[in-house]
């Protein structure tokens, strides 16, 4: 199926009614997109008085769009994405009453989830593990499927809201420049046409194969999987052609099929890559906010724009 083009460059590329059916477009084509590097944006539609304040008599329809600043391909044939950077708001006021990220997740198929470490003061050192599910009486368009260790510094849970609409967008107009083995060795493009775009002042995103392999239990499964995710400050080592890049930062989450939130199987990240293989990693655990330190190879894909 072709995608639904928009101006700047964003195309429509799936939409699902409130049941989650598929009325246009196609995972097929998200997955593509997302495995060429695309930017995703998700919107929605909701209206106030079911979703912001369900006291109030404000039924004015809301649409609303995020940026999924990272994205994941699954085996190469799943997709989703994860706001890296948003706060709290209470609409249509400003922010909500603790300040925290909220690492909203979205799949392809529409299943939503929250992983929420808290920023404002001493991290809560509650027991982990599964939680009872939250009342939402008030609320029948949102539906709970697992929580998780509510009492801590970083609880989560799996959900479903129907939304009256969940459509997806990619801006897909990213260039692969460099293909490398986990050894930096090149398997497709070259380092100089990476000198070659550096000196033009492109932005860089970076597709990082197997990225989040070490939360996956030891007794499970390796799952394949790529998560993109832009850089911001970039180094060219000249004489190396050695390229040298700083993540903005991700939320890493282990890769299953829905992605989904549980205990212990997500963390948040920086990143500092480089075109031989090696990415240094500063990784924060949501529970205590302790910051940990650690470098391994990756094969890496470098898209440029």
């Amino acid at each position: 199926m072709t995608s639904s083009a928009t101006a700047f460059g964003w195309n429509k590329v799936l939409t699902l009614d409130a049941g989650r059916n598929i009325i246009g477009g196609s995972p097929q084509v998200l997955r593509d997109a997302i495995a060429h590097g695309a930017d995703l944006r998700i919107y929605s539609e909701f209206h106030h008085n079911e979703h912001i304040d369900t006291t109030s008599h404000n039924n004015e329809l809301i649409q609303e769009t995020m940026d999924m600043r990272a994205t994941y391909l699954i085996d190469g044939r799943w997709c989703g994405g994860i706001l890296t950077l948003r706060q709290p708001v209470d609409l249509p006021h400003g922010f909500g009453p603790r300040p925290s990220l909220s690492l909203f997740m979205y799949n392809e198929d529409g299943q939503q989830a929250i992983a929420r470490p808290h920023l404002d003061g001493p991290p809560a050192s509650g027991t982990r593990g599964p939680a009872a599910l939250a009342d939402r009486s008030d609320m029948p368009k949102y539906h709970e499927l697992d929580s998780w260790d509510v009492a801590t510094n970083a609880p989560s849970s799996n959900f479903i809201y129907d939304f009256n609409t969940l459509r997806y967008f990619v801006r897909d107009d990213w260039k692969l420049l460099l293909h490398h083995s986990a050894k930096g060795e090149v398997i497709s493009g070259s380092r100089a046409a990476v000198a070659d775009a550096f000196a033009r002042g492109v932005e860089w995103k970076l597709g990082i194969s197997g990225l989040c392999s070490d939360l996956i239990p030891a007794d499970q499964p390796a799952l394949a999987h790529e998560v993109f995710i832009q850089a911001g400050s970039c180094y060219l080592y000249t004489q190396q052609e050695l390229l040298i890049a700083a993540s903005h930062p991700v939320a890493r989450v282990r890769p299953a099929i829905p992605l989904q939130y549980a205990t212990g199987n997500w963390d948040y990240a920086w990143l500092v890559a480089r075109t031989d293989g090696q990415i240094a990693k500063l990784i924060y655990d949501p529970y205590t906010l302790a910051s940990s330190r650690s470098s391994d190879q990756h094969e890496i894909r470098w898209f440029c724009r």
